[in-house]
């Protein structure tokens, strides 16, 4: 992972397939709609939300957007998304994300960038830290 900007995956990355896997399951969640990251990098694809009810602005990456997430181009596989603060921390100590180097600077508190799938588990771990993050900016978080 880097800790520049962009931030940005360098090695062992996720497969094209299971990229396009993740694409699929974060596509299908509720009230998802997906086109060009409204901050990414080009070809990472968003996922933003329509009226984002009583959620927090810490729970979107771009708040006027609605995007809480993005997933970055082929040659990276990684995402980015937001998280709690707490599950954030936790997310990074067991290794399936790093904090963001603005993030409670000038980006959300939560945001994490998560490494992308290599494996069928991994790919549901993923989709499990994103369905997370989608919760978050849902206002469904219990």
């Amino acid at each position: 992972m880097s800790w520049t900007i962009p931030q940005e995956q360098r090695g062992d990355n996720a497969p094209v397939e299971l990229q396009e896997q993740l694409f699929a399951h974060i596509s299908a969640l509720a009230g998802v709609t997906s086109r060009q990251s409204a901050i990414s990098v080009p070809g990472a694809r968003g996922f933003m939300l329509e009226g984002s009810g009583d959620a927090p602005l810490d729970a979107f990456l771009v708040p006027d957007a609605g995007e809480f997430a993005h997933l970055h181009p082929a040659h990276d596989g990684s995402l980015h998304l937001a998280l709690p603060p707490a599950l954030a921390a936790d997310a990074v100590a067991k290794r399936w994300a790093v904090a963001h180097p603005l993030a409670g600077i000038r980006l959300a508190r939560g945001m994490v960038m998560v490494h992308g799938p290599r494996d069928r588990a991994e790919l549901a771990t993923v989709a499990g830290i994103v369905a997370t993050s989608h919760a978050y900016a849902t206002g469904t978080l219990g």
